[in-house]
């Protein structure tokens, strides 16, 4: 009796690995270090608030690189610790740190660093609070990187609350903004209902399987009864919606617009990449690992929402007006509705072909995050002299900032797959190749027609960006002539932290055009252990 006490005392001892933990801990312990420092910093120190959460999220970026070669996992009930390494063993853990996790958390955190970057001139000049700011911003980031790691339903969950709570503060903190308030309103009731629905079709599932952990959850869903079989199916499906509509796809993407115009510019660009890539990391732990069992409900369905996605997205950038104000944010903000569609097809495809197709996902969101992330990074400079962002502000941008409009165009190009832009070409492909071989050709043509559509508007964006600037009448300025009130703003200085942020993404894209297979290696290998 004592013996097994003794052992069922020891199964219930949670094994720590703090090396795994520490790309979620290091953001998490600054976000408390700059919400308790902004309590004693006076307004001249309040800059340097920024300064150290760019330095956070630095420094938890490089925890990564110790992390690879191995799986790690920690939080995990087993009596014997040698029994982790077993099937058993991971099954039974809450954190695992496996090639996927650290590929996504890479991209959460490199991305919440182009982020704080274009925040640090942002926030000092619209006088939004410093602390809370960061504070916000670091929470939101350490939700965001705990979620790839996450191995069971209730972690799941909890992260994705992690990393939304704070955007919706975010999106709504320029006070006094009538924009901003209604933006995250929208932001936060929708979200809020879409989690309730998740949640009670986690209640569904559990009362169902009896566990939470997403592996032993595949093993319990292939043996449900047959009197739970309808309440399981009804879990899987409900569960399945807060992550949908944090992907943005149809039709759980009404939000996406209004938020993105209403929110900062920087938090516009971490929404459109980190908020996807919580979204999409959630939809493939829980169908992929968890649901596989029921793949013959979620596939077809992931493949009809990929094609309405897609579809509608571009249709409506396809329909943004140039004179129209915040017309390129509104652009960028349809165009990444599109762009989840793209990223909805392979995990679509993963129903049909096991785990392969996840690759896919993985090597397209990556592209997509640093290009995207640049495309913002150039609209927050374009703000600064034309704060209604319009598309047709950028005519002239190359006269102003020819390298910022060199960039531009390049990001464009990348969006909308043609060459320079390799990487967003090669990334089409490996994304139309998972439909073709999941046996999905339906989805692949609806997808190839979509693509054509969005050549039109990338590439009327990217011809402004090199027009002549117009005159206070409408006409281009002969050579020499000075320019006068009311034409193109004028070339002005550009802050150092929004340099550093288009000039890293602007690398990070040529880098992987150049050598595409650093991501595209992803879409040929299996990113989880089988």
């Amino acid at each position: 009796m004592t013996a097994l006490a003794a052992t069922g005392a020891a199964s219930l001892v949670q094994t720590v690995d703090w090396l795994a933990i520490a790309p979620v801990v290091i953001p998490a312990t600054v976000a408390l270090l700059v919400l308790v420092a902004d309590l004693f910093a006076d307004d001249k120190r309040k800059p340097l608030l920024g300064w150290i959460s760019v330095a956070g999220l630095a420094a938890a970026t490089a925890t990564l690189l110790p992390l690879r070669g191995e799986d790690r996992s920690t939080f995990c009930l087993v009596a014997d610790p040698a029994v982790s390494a077993t099937s058993a063993g991971t099954a039974a853990c809450s954190y695992t740190a496996d090639s996927f996790t650290l590929v996504i958390q890479l991209l959460v955190l490199g991305g919440a660093l182009v982020t704080a970057l274009l925040s640090v001139t942002s926030v000092r000049e619209t006088g939004m609070p410093a602390g809370e700011y960061w504070f916000l911003l670091l929470s939101s980031a350490a939700g965001a990187a705990l979620l790839p790691a996450s191995r069971d339903l209730a972690t799941l969950i909890v992260a994705l609350e992690v990393a939304s709570l704070p955007a919706f503060a975010l999106v709504g903190l320029r006070r006094g903004d009538r924009m901003s308030s209604e933006a995250a309103l929208k932001f936060f009731l929708s979200s809020v209902t879409a989690t309730a629905v998740s949640l009670l079709g986690v209640s569904f599932v559990y009362g169902a399987t009896g566990t939470l952990h997403l592996a032993l959850l595949a093993d319990r869903l292939e043996d449900v009864p047959g009197q739970l079989d309808t309440l399981a199916m009804a879990g899987v499906a409900l569960t399945l919606v807060g992550f949908a509509f944090k992907t943005a796809a149809v039709p759980f993407h009404f939000w996406v617009p209004d938020t993105y115009v209403g929110a900062p510019l920087p938090i516009a660009g971490y929404l459109s990449v980190i908020g996807k890539a919580v979204g999409f990391t959630g939809l493939i732990l829980v169908t992929v690992i968890a649901f596989p069992a029921y793949s013959d409900i979620w596939g077809p369905a992931l493949a009809v929402l990929a094609a309405l996605t897609m579809t509608l997205g571009n249709a409506a950038a396809l329909r943004q007006s140039p004179d129209r104000p915040h017309s390129a944010v509104r652009l960028l903000a349809w165009s990444s509705v599109g762009q989840a569609g793209y990223l909805l097809v392979p995990i679509a495809a993963a129903a049909y072909t096991e785990r392969d197709a996840i690759g896919s996902t993985v090597a397209y969101a990556l592209m997509y995050a640093a290009v995207n992330l640049g495309a913002f990074a150039v609209a927050a400079l374009v703000a600064r002299t034309s704060p209604a962002n319009r598309i047709a502000d950028y005519r002239g941008l190359y006269h102003r900032h020819p390298a910022t409009a060199l960039a531009m165009a390049f990001f464009l190009l990348c969006l909308a797959g043609l060459p320079p832009g390799i990487i967003g070409l090669f990334a089409k492909v490996t994304v139309f190749q998972s439909a073709v071989d999941a046996g999905l050709g339906w989805l692949a043509v609806v997808m190839a027609v979509n693509v054509v559509i969005a050549l039109y508007y990338y590439l009327q964006w990217t011809a402004i960006l090199f027009r002549a600037p117009e005159t206070a009448e409408g006409e281009a300025p002969q050579a020499g002539q000075a320019q006068e009130a009311g034409q193109a703003p004028q070339r002005v200085r550009t802050p150092a932290p929004v340099t550093v942020a288009i000039a890293l993404t602007g690398v990070v894209a040529v880098v992987l055009s150049g050598a595409p297979q650093i991501v595209l290696r992803f879409a040929a290998t299996s990113l989880f252990p089988q």
